[in-house]
């Protein structure tokens, strides 16, 4: 993974890249605190909570676009829009560390999904008018099948609920351990179990059907 002190600096409201105030005493401040500064305009709150959550935030998106550069998109745009729209976060739904990474986590999956989209798109174009030769190698049937499941795992992480879908979502997508989930969402180890025990059972549920036995590939094992 490239350095993290190579991750853009925290943007301001007409872009990356710009200047952006000294953060002065706001490491003794609290998220609460630094968010209302962000919400009446102050960039130094907002240096201060990327300066806190950045790392955080560039590993687990380059987990998922396992690309730097996307990875680096993804921050960038997360706390832009943060900047420009601070009040879509909502304190009463939870911590902003475990906001600001959900936001993150979403965000790299929709980049992943426009990249492979856009492959979609060109990569027949370039090669109309050409013969293809059939891919025949012996994990050709294995990677589309594993392309398959992976679409029907995301659509049903997204009908659990929010609390089991972002403990799994971070442990199936952003390749965290159990522990490792509980320090991002601020909770419990024994809570973060419970959902994810919770989680793949309603998962198995409903991939069981379609996909067969799935619990070798779905997270959730004592890490």
């Amino acid at each position: 993974m490239a350095d993290v002190a190579d991750t853009p600096r925290a943007p301001d409201r007409n872009g990356p890249g710009g200047d952006v105030p000294a953060v002065g005493d706001a490491a003794g401040r609290s998220d609460e605190e630094l968010v209302r500064s962000v919400v009446d305009g102050a960039e130094s709150g907002l240096a201060a909570l990327y300066d806190r959550y950045c790392r955080r935030a560039y590993s687990l998106a380059r987990r998922v676009c396992v690309d730097d550069g996307l990875a680096e998109e993804v921050v960038q745009e997360v706390f832009l829009a943060f900047w420009r729209e601070p009040r879509r976060y909502d304190p009463r739904r939870g911590s902003f560390g475990t906001w600001i990474l959900a936001v993150v986590h979403h965000k790299s999956v929709d980049v992943v999904r426009r990249e492979a989209a856009i492959r979609r798109r060109t990569v027949p174009a370039a090669e109309e008018g050409k013969e293809r030769p059939a891919d025949t190698g012996p994990g050709a049937d294995h990677g589309a099948l594993r392309a398959v499941e992976a679409g029907h795992v995301r659509d049903a992480l997204s009908a659990l609920p929010p609390d089991q879908r972002q403990a799994l979502a971070l442990a199936y997508f952003g390749g965290y351990t159990q522990r490792e989930v509980a320090a991002i969402t601020g909770v419990p180890l024994g809570t973060v179990k419970s959902r994810m025990f919770n989680g793949v059972q309603r998962l198995r549920s409903a991939l069981g059907p379609v996909l067969g036995d799935v619990s070798a590939d779905l997270p959730g094992g004592a890490r």
